[in-house]
């Protein structure tokens, strides 16, 4: 656990803390997290510590921050959608794009702009959608569904699975770019027993 709450404050400050002020505060969506443990080893717990520790300015005339800590961290348990679900729930969509859509909805993915995106059991993210995943990752744009414009989104991914991700790349199931993709950084948590 000591190793684990090392690892955290790293991943936050990095080891220098004159570099993290320097070069990095601002930079941080080019920094995905991966964590990796046993279902109930607070996987969640630790993307929250991580996802809401970003730079938040300091407004100096109102006395507050400009921003919401809350605000600034967007969740999503993708073990609970279906594949459509989890598409519409990630890009957002436009009123009349699907059977259902009766409105326009932003997404996750525009909602974390500026701010953390958690996606927790990442090994559950449909192959068919693994590959616009990526773009966005890249990119930073994406296209709603129904949609014909592209939207930009700026943010920094953390994700968690209890899944090994390596295996399931080398059975075709999760792609090897998009499991690079999300590992710049990986936390291994220990398992509780």
């Amino acid at each position: 656990m000591k190793k684990l709450r090392e690892s955290l404050w790293n991943k936050v400050f990095t080891y220098d803390i004159d570099l993290y002020t320097r070069y990095l505060w601002n930079r941080m969506e080019d920094f995905s997290t991966l964590i990796l443990g046993e279902t109930g080893t607070g996987k969640g717990a630790a993307a929250m510590a991580i996802g809401k520790c970003g730079f938040i300015p300091f407004d100096e005339k109102t006395g507050c921050f400009t921003e919401s800590f809350i605000n600034s961290f967007v969740s999503l348990n993708l073990s609970q959608f279906s594949e459509n679900l989890i598409e519409s729930e990630l890009f957002g969509h436009k009123k009349g794009a699907f059977t259902g859509a009766q409105k326009d909805r932003s997404g996750l993915i525009r909602e974390a702009d500026g701010g953390t995106l958690f996606l927790d059991e990442i090994g559950e993210l449909p192959l068919s959608l693994q590959k616009d995943f990526l773009r966005v990752l890249q990119e930073y744009r994406l296209r709603p569904l129904g949609s014909d414009r592209e939207v930009k989104s700026n943010f920094r991914l953390i994700s968690a699975t209890n899944r090994d991700l390596n295996e399931m790349v080398k059975k075709g199931q999760f792609r090897k770019d998009l499991l690079f993709r999300i590992n710049a950084f990986m936390l291994s948590l220990p398992p509780l027993r």
